[in-house]
């Protein structure tokens, strides 16, 4: 099938925004938990009627500020409460949100704030304030730069409630309704493939309209006692989508900002669903498995395993018989029931995006009693494109398209989309923007897949170079190549990292420094690159390149191990383009045993 169609279930009235649902929430369901905050080992509740106020009282600050309609905020912070808030709060008064990760590098700081105009941005720790205040003699548009804990004693969000008092709640009225659907709602700067993030412009009506039509379509998610406890970065669509699906839906949403406190934080808040990528999925998995090993029981776990994804396999085709019933639940004693107490002992579902999951680890998760579910998107599609909804779940693909969405398969694989949840541009970037919609408005992802015959999207390649990392990081190796072919010794290289749970690079050595570089560190003359590449002097003049490519990217889009190859790239021996450029699948084919030992396989 080269297309399917799926209907909206949802439209969205051209005076709607974002700020809707908590408007609404407190005026019909004033006492519903909306979030649980951690307040040492305990969740406080915040009811709708709270959380209404609370965005009120800062957007009420924001507005004593001088914060104007339409202006570019900033918000560089860990998933906690306070984002949510500061985000609904930047919507009420008008403006517009622009996430920045809270481990960006210093120059993707200072170009998300640069590109963007921000007037003011929120960041959470000291080390953040200090990247922005060195950056403020090249901001001019940046006047205000609040500290969420707090440079004085209070924090910057009390100090705004504090100085808001004087502007009246009416005032917040006025702003929420200065904008409608189509005016711009957020700034998310996405990775492409030069050294420069694109700001992704979303207005109201794309995220409104992407969430509205796929909370009927998961009502085993965002059900009356729904609850999730949110731990992936708030930069992140993929975050984003649920926090405003948790707010409509009112289902109860915890903050967890950090990872290392994960398992006792699901352990104590217990949410009905999860949102995660494939790689937290595969560490809880290889931790079992690991830890029943260690324990003298990796017999029973591999057992376990197999009577699990068989389990699963079955309910697609008739049931389990009695027999693989009967192992099930003598396995969901011994095993599957301490899997879903890690998880807090009520997660039933869960969505997993960001890069693929694979059909093994969703049968697995399956048949222990998870229910994960894949979808498919990208940041310029709010993000969602496509869903294993309730009513058709096929693992192994990413389900059908998102109600009032179009798939279109192009002649060369590549999957195009139209739906009113695709972006109408890039932030000053109208060449960018003419790349990704063509003039018959679909938007090309730059990925390859292909359709059955149900409808049901398979994503089988990436036509563009951008990685996707195991944990759903989105890396533009342009950049990291780059920077480390400008070192002396660095003849070529290639960032790879595809599906795997960090990024790496192969690099090459410039045959003609390397004399040199024998002569000055007393190395044999006749010594080739083949017996000198694990040698540490000149493993750490690669690692000095390494090092300062790393310097313009986050920590999670940053090398972490190399390899340097017995031989340097040439168009003779097939590597190389008549250009020079790198062949990339030339290179993962002729150096898969190297790329295996870097990820140990």
């Amino acid at each position: 099938m080269r297309e399917f169609s799926v209907p909206p279930v949802a439209d969205i009235a051209d005076s709607a925004t974002l700020t809707d649902p908590v408007w609404e929430n407190a005026a019909v369901a004033p006492e519903a938990i909306q979030f649980a905050r951690r307040a040492g080992d305990i969740w406080q509740d915040v009811t709708c009627a709270q959380f209404r106020d609370g965005v009120v009282a800062l957007a009420r600050g924001l507005i004593a500020a001088g914060v104007q309609v339409g202006d570019r905020v900033a918000l560089m912070s860990k998933t906690r409460y306070e984002w949510t808030l500061i985000d609904y709060a930047i919507w009420a008064a008008g403006a517009v949100t622009v996430p920045i990760y809270e481990t960006s590098s210093a120059e993707q700081v200072g170009w998300i704030l640069s590109d963007s105009g921000a007037v003011a941005c929120f960041v959470e720790t000291a080390a953040h304030r200090a990247i922005v205040s060195d950056l403020r003699a090249g901001l001019p548009t940046l006047t205000h730069l609040w500290q969420i804990d707090g440079a004085t004693q209070r924090g910057a969000i009390d100090e705004l409630v504090a100085d808001g008092a004087a502007v009246p709640a009416e005032e917040v009225e006025q702003r929420r309704h200065a904008v409608g659907a189509d005016d711009t709602a957020t700034i998310i700067y996405t990775s492409g493939t030069t050294g420069r993030p694109k700001g992704c412009v979303l207005t109201h009506r794309n995220l409104a309209f992407d969430i509205s039509n796929a909370l009927p379509k998961l009502p085993s998610l965002f059900r009356e006692d729904a609850s999730t406890l949110l731990f992936l970065p708030l930069a992140h669509s993929f975050a984003r989508i649920i926090q405003l699906g948790c707010v409509q839906a009112r289902a109860r949403m915890g903050h967890a900002p950090d990872v290392k406190n994960l398992v006792a934080d699901l352990q104590s808040f217990q949410p009905t669903f999860i949102l995660s990528v494939p790689r937290v999925f595969e560490k809880v998995y290889n931790t079992a498995q690991q830890k029943a090993q260690a324990d003298g029981r990796g017999n029973i776990f591999r057992r376990a395993e197999r009577v699990a994804i068989a389990y699963s396999e079955s309910l697609d085709s008739g049931g389990p018989g009695l027999l693989l019933r009967l192992e099930h639940a003598l396995f969901d004693r011994l095993v599957y029931g301490k899997l879903r107490a890690a998880l807090g002992g009520r997660c039933g579902h869960a969505i997993s995006g960001g890069a693929p999951l694979g059909a093994r680890l969703a049968h697995f998760y399956r048949g222990i009693g998870i229910d994960v579910r894949e979808g498919y998107g990208l940041t310029e599609t709010s993000p969602v494109i496509s869903a294993n909804f309730d009513d058709g779940v096929r693992l192994g693909t990413v389900g059908r398209p998102l109600p009032g969405t179009t798939v279109r398969i192009a002649d060369d694989g590549e999957i195009l989309v139209k739906g009113d949840q695709v972006f109408a541009r890039y932030w000053n970037n109208e060449v960018a923007t003419k790349e990704a919609l063509d003039s018959d408005g679909w938007f090309h992802t730059g990925d390859l897949g292909d359709l059955d015959d149900d409808g049901f999207l398979r994503i089988t390649g990436r036509k563009k170079e951008l990685i996707v990392t195991a944990g759903g990081k989105n890396v533009a190796p342009a950049v990291l190549e780059d920077r480390l072919r400008g070192h002396v010794l660095v003849s070529q290289c290639m960032v790879i990292g595809d599906r795997q749970p960090f990024i790496a690079a192969l690099v090459t050595i410039d045959e003609e420094s390397l004399p040199a570089w024998k002569a000055a560190n007393g190395k044999p003359a006749d010594a080739t690159v083949a017996e000198l590449r694990e040698d540490p002097q000149l493993r750490a003049a690669v690692q000095e390149a390494v090092d300062y490519a790393n310097q313009a990217v986050s920590k999670a889009e940053s090398i972490r191990s190399f390899r340097v190859l017995p031989r340097d790239f040439t168009e003779a021996t097939g590597e190389l383009t008549p250009s020079l450029k790198v062949k990339r699948n030339v290179v993962m084919k002729e150096y898969a045993d190297e790329i295996a030992a870097i990820y140990g396989g």
